[in-house]
């Protein structure tokens, strides 16, 4: 069966994308990835902060190429009455408008949700923003790092008795695009069942809790504070980052049928029914002696051959790959998930793929370039009608 030569489920839908850096654009750069047309409103003098961000080729920012692929651009200064009413023009027409300003600056200009339900009732409102556009702290300004910080997924990340560290990818930023795009399209499907359109608020502050899963349970439920533990998991044993030979291995023995497996991969089936590792919970409380015994034995191979022996038993298990190694994945090329867009200088660009694969439609291996600033403005006043 053929698949239709459709862009995908989002396709009719048009996002007028006033966002900048990377939370807002995530957002968007997922809906495109959907199908959905994205037209990124830019300030003229410079466009998105994130096009004077590196790594360049031949001057123009691939940070900014990598999460505004497949969208246009106009430029337009939304204090000027011409620029204005242009923006309006383009209001009327779509069906979502995403921001991530400070709250309070959209209202400023007259473009607030408040402002703009009445006139354009279909119109979605998508806010993401540091703490969301209620509570003390709304008017506050914030980066990836601060709601990090903030939200408490640093205190839990790293090793213990060493400074803070960052997750190593802006999870706060990334967590609140994710989130988002998730609210504007069951925004959407609400839209299409009521008629109704609503306001979407996304604080990154609030994502980075939602993030913290167990931790949050383990404080209210058992009084613990969680502190890092560096690549062990706080609640299942064995369940970390182990020493062999030459490197490490990660072994994810989930349940007791497992940590059989894994004792039997490593000729001690007697550990599985020593009494104080027959549970987990016996597990935890005794891990640091599980630990040593388990490395004592990893320690007479190498990652690769302990891989392919507890694999083959049918425990997780794996490497810890750099960025390189993990690009050069067989799984990477089956998956699609390093795709090629034209970098606007003759070349091109390999860009993560996107991970949203549906049946109904293609998942080609390349994809539309990044719009240079305003470049899109006589096609996009041609649609509008001037």
């Amino acid at each position: 069966m053929s698949i239709p030569a459709r862009r995908g489920p989002l396709e009719g839908i048009t996002v007028v994308d006033l966002s900048r850096i990377l939370a807002g654009p995530y957002c968007t750069l997922m809906m495109a990835e959907l199908g959905a047309r994205v037209i990124k409103v830019e300030p003229p003098k410079g466009g998105d902060d994130a096009r004077a961000y590196g790594p360049f080729v031949q001057g123009r920012s691939t940070y900014f190429a990598s999460v505004n692929r497949g969208k246009e651009s106009i430029a337009l200064d939304l204090k000027a009455p011409a620029d204005r009413a242009v923006f309006e023009k383009l209001l009327a027409r779509a069906d979502v408008i995403v921001e991530n300003f400070r709250p309070g600056t959209m209202e400023k200009l007259g473009y607030g949700w408040e402002q703009l339900h009445p006139k354009y009732p279909r119109l979605i409102y998508a806010a993401a923003s540091g703490f969301g556009h209620t509570g003390p702290n709304s008017k506050d300004p914030a980066y990836d790092m601060v709601v990090q910080g903030m939200g408490g997924i640093m205190s839990v990340t790293g090793y213990p008795e060493v400074p803070p560290a960052r997750v190593g990818v802006s999870v706060g930023d990334l967590g609140a695009g994710l989130y988002t795009c998730i609210a504007v399209n069951a925004a959407l499907v609400h839209r299409l069942t009521t008629g109704e359109a609503t306001k979407v608020d996304v604080a990154m502050f609030d994502c980075q809790l939602a993030l913290l899963e167990n931790a949050i349970m383990r404080y209210t439920v058992e009084g613990e504070i969680p502190g890092p533990l560096g690549a062990r998991h706080p609640t299942i044993t064995p369940f970390q980052a182990f020493r062999t030979a030459d490197g490490f291995i990660i072994i994810a023995a989930g349940n007791d049928g497992l940590f059989v497996k894994m004792c039997e991969s490593l000729g001690h089936s007697e550990w599985a029914a020593n009494p104080d590792y027959k549970t987990n919970a016996l597990r935890l409380k005794h891990h640091v002696r599980l630990q040593g015994e388990i490395e004592a034995v990893l320690a007479a191979r190498g990652t690769a051959e302990w891989i392919a022996i507890i694999g083959k038993a049918g425990v997780p298990c794996g490497p810890i790959n750099n960025v390189e190694q993990a690009l050069a994945h067989p799984q990477v090329a089956a998956r699609n998930m390093l795709v090629e867009a034209p970098d606007g200088a003759g070349g091109t660009l390999k860009l993560a793929g996107n991970p949203l694969k549906l049946s109904a439609f293609a998942d080609p291996p390349t994809r539309p370039r990044a719009p240079d600033l305003d470049a899109d403005r006589a096609a996009i006043l041609a649609w509008i009608g001037g």
